[in-house]
């Protein structure tokens, strides 16, 4: 599917999806979205991107349709039974799950397309809202390699792809993902927690530490966060604690201990816990001077 004429139909159109349907539509693909929330759709309009009423009507007519909602139990909600998107979608279109969901609904959500003619791939991402505006996003792409390379050309608007393997696999590539990022972030607020405690300069730490074994994309995005403490949500807290507790679950499944992740998600539910779920992830470290109020700066 390389022909920029393409239809694409946008199910979401939160902190991800709306740079996205923006980017396909730059590129030249008719793009319409749907989102519960219409207001928050609306400014798509000035890139010619249109707006469909329900979530069935952006998916009739569209060669592809990618979903970017919040999680798995809205993904089933949205797209899966007799009233929901892929049963008004048509054979031989792709359905391309971009949400961070588990394993087994991406599964389940492949059977229910595959027995109405239609392909699906589940490729969530990782890059945040940053990633999104300027397609730089890492896309983790699960399903047949033929329809992945059959949606390069899209694909290639938003970020770079990669085939892991056959559907859940990239569901299972984010969780993996999300696991290295949580303990990542905590790292990097402990360090500072730390630093700061001690009577240094936290912005001048993370200055020194660039560069060498302990620099990261991470480090160097999330630490300047929370050195300015700026945690204007690029990815909520509440959606990072549903990656981790959905990680920690299908390990469960498998008799895995995964004891950093496991000690990872209890600090992030803590920090939902006490309201903060909407802030940006890197503030966990509002979390750490609750839990050390006589350490470096209280919140």
């Amino acid at each position: 599917m390389s022909d920029t004429r393409e239809t694409i139909a946008l199910v979401g159109t939160g902190i991800m999806g709306a740079p996205m349907a923006g980017r396909l539509a730059a590129a030249g693909y008719d793009v319409t979205v749907w989102n519960r929330t219409v207001e928050k759709a609306a400014a798509l309009t000035e890139a010619g991107v249109k707006i469909a009423g329900t979530a069935v009507g952006s998916a009739t007519l569209a060669d592809v349709v990618i979903c970017m909602l919040s999680s798995g139990p809205v993904c089933e909600a949205v797209l899966a039974g007799p009233d929901g998107v892929i049963a008004g979608m048509r054979p031989g279109s792709v359905l391309v799950v971009m949400s961070s969901i588990p394993v087994e609904t991406a599964v389940a959500l492949e059977t229910e397309a595959a027995a109405r003619g239609i392909d699906c791939l589940d490729a969530p991402v990782s890059g945040g809202e940053r990633g999104a505006r300027e397609g730089t996003l890492a896309i983790m792409a699960g399903g047949d390699g033929a329809v992945v390379e059959r949606l390069r050309d899209v694909f290639a608007c938003l970020g770079r792809v990669t085939h892991v393997g056959p559907v859940g696999s990239g569901a299972l590539t984010k969780l993996a993902n999300q696991l290295i990022v949580a303990s990542t972030i905590c790292a990097v607020a402990e360090a500072l927690t730390l630093a700061e405690s001690g009577g240094a300069d936290p912005t001048k730490v993370r200055e020194a530490l660039l560069g060498g074994f302990a620099d990261s994309t991470v480090f160097r995005q999330h630490g300047l966060r929370m050195v300015e403490g700026n945690f204007q949500p690029g990815g909520p807290a509440k959606y990072q604690v549903k990656d981790t507790s959905t990680a920690i679950a299908f390990a469960r499944s498998r008799e895995l201990k995964l004891p950093v992740s496991e000690e990872v998600d209890r600090l992030f539910q803590a920090m939902v816990d006490h309201g903060d779920g909407d802030l940006d992830h890197s503030g966990v470290i509002l979390e750490l001077r609750r839990m050390n109020p006589r350490g470096g700066n209280s919140a």
